[in-house]
């Protein structure tokens, strides 16, 4: 009996066990995976603990949503481009840690203020302005770190399973953050992504990252600063490639972000839901996440990294468009999680491959440039795109806002698809050389480092 137990014990660990060359079985991928998990179980509680702190208790207007929503997208656009100067020039992964750490400092503060009674909708825009500012700067170290991880050939791959990591997190995280807020309080659930932030930082710290430090430029710092900034900016205004990715995801950023604005409004006011059934609803951005992280690669392959980036904007744009139609009460309801569901699948297959993509086309000393100039672009419209969708739900209603969102995002897919420069890309590119790019105008002498931070 023992030792048929045992055979079954093994042949269940057979089964289980991380097939040969997987990802997960290299200790520093596996330990920046676990950082990712931890993190996002955190963002789980501040995506519904933020906002509903806006329209719960400081009963914010859809247009004062709107203003929330842009405060965190202002430091994209005006810290972008020189962060990415920056970042090419020390090692990445202390930035990282950095970011992870401010965060926390960030988030706990709306409680801090909530309880001392100075909580209002200035200290939220402040907050929103601050964790914008995180993510421009720590999000992109972010995002190179993984490539000084991964090989490029695999970077699909890598995000994919990026994306599996946050899928846990948003199949159990919304319904416990529910619960969390409905118990003590949307400002007091905020410093549980505050401690998580902490733990993830605390093993971000013992990645095992080998980056040399880039070299100081000769000339004066601000003329080698601009010098480094334009190299960065020209490399990509003269990628066609880049250029079409901008365009396309660009546009897709300014109808999601019409329609995160009114999503808790719409929950909330237009279906009555409490806090704890809009988080038992957001689980459903984790059987999309799930579904699209664990097809996402295969999609990719079969169909091409550009046709499977439109067919996420067309997957998004359903849901939006959906939701809109739908009267209220119990489908009202489901169309709510199913919208969440089909959101999140999307997304998942337009960020694996437009990540990818850019990465593997880009130099490994201009990513850091490429990186913070591509975010940039593609969140200028984000904005626009917030006040649009605040402007639309207080003047025409809700649902205003996510017919915009869902109807622009299909109609960027059917337009992406027209576009050669994206349809044809069946397999990811090689990355461009890096002295044509660069030329003799950033060469820089070995003996000046630059101190990391």
């Amino acid at each position: 009996m023992a030792t048929w137990l045992q055979t079954l014990i093994r042949r269940a660990a057979a089964r289980c066990a991380l097939p040969a060359g997987d990802l997960l079985r290299d200790r520093t991928y596996r330990r920046l995976w676990t950082s990712i998990v931890i993190s996002s179980f955190g963002g789980q509680v501040t995506m519904l603990a933020l906002p509903l702190t806006a329209v719960v208790l400081l009963h914010a207007s859809p247009t004062q949503m709107g203003m929330l929503t842009a405060m965190e997208i202002v430091p994209f656009v005006l810290l972008s481009l020189p962060a990415g100067v920056w970042l090419d020039r020390v090692r990445k992964l202390p930035v990282y840690v950095a970011g992870e750490s401010g965060l926390a400092l960030v988030v706990a503060s709306v409680p801090l203020a909530w309880w001392l009674g100075w909580l209002s909708m200035t200290w939220m825009y402040a907050c929103a302005l601050l964790i914008g500012s995180v993510y421009t700067i720590a999000g992109s170290a972010a995002q190179i770190v993984l490539t000084q991880v991964v090989a490029r050939e695999r970077l699909v791959e890598a995000h994919a399973k990026n994306a599996l990591a946050t899928s846990g997190a948003e199949v159990a995280g919304p319904g416990l953050a529910g619960a969390l807020i409905r118990v003590v309080g949307a400002p007091a659930a905020l410093l549980v992504d505050a401690c998580l932030l902490i733990v993830s930082a605390t093993i971000l710290r013992g990645i095992g990252v080998h980056e040399r430090p880039a070299a100081r430029a000769r000339g004066s710092t601000l003329r080698a600063f601009w010098r480094d900034l334009r190299a960065g900016v020209r490399f990509v205004s003269q990628h066609r490639l880049l250029i079409a990715l901008a365009v396309v995801v660009g546009g897709w950023q300014m109808c999601h972000h019409a329609a995160i604005v009114v999503q808790i409004l719409f929950a909330t006011r237009t279906l009555g839901l409490s806090e704890q059934s809009v988080g038992l609803c957001y689980t459903g951005m984790g059987f999309g996440t799930i579904a699209a992280s664990l097809l996402g690669d295969r999609i990719s392959r079969r169909i091409g990294p550009g046709p499977c980036l439109l067919l996420g904007f067309a997957v998004c744009g359903s849901g939006w468009l959906l939701l809109s139609l739908v009267p209220a009460g119990a489908w009202g309801v489901a169309a709510f999680a199913l919208m969440l569901m089909l959101f999140a699948s999307g997304a998942v297959l337009v960020f694996i491959n437009f990540l990818a993509l850019r990465q593997a086309v880009t130099p490994t000393p201009l990513l850091g440039r490429m990186t913070s100039t591509m975010r940039w672009l593609i969140l200028i419209p984000a904005g626009p795109g917030a006040l649009i969708g605040g402007w639309l739900g207080e003047h025409f209603g809700l649902r205003a806002s996510l017919a915009f969102a869902g109807g622009g995002a299909l109609l960027i897919a059917a337009l992406g698809w027209r576009w050669a420069t994206i349809r044809a890309v069946r397999e990811l590119p090689k990355p461009e050389d890096t002295h044509e790019w660069l030329g003799a105008e950033a060469v820089v002498p070995a003996h000046a480092l630059i101190d990391p931070v």
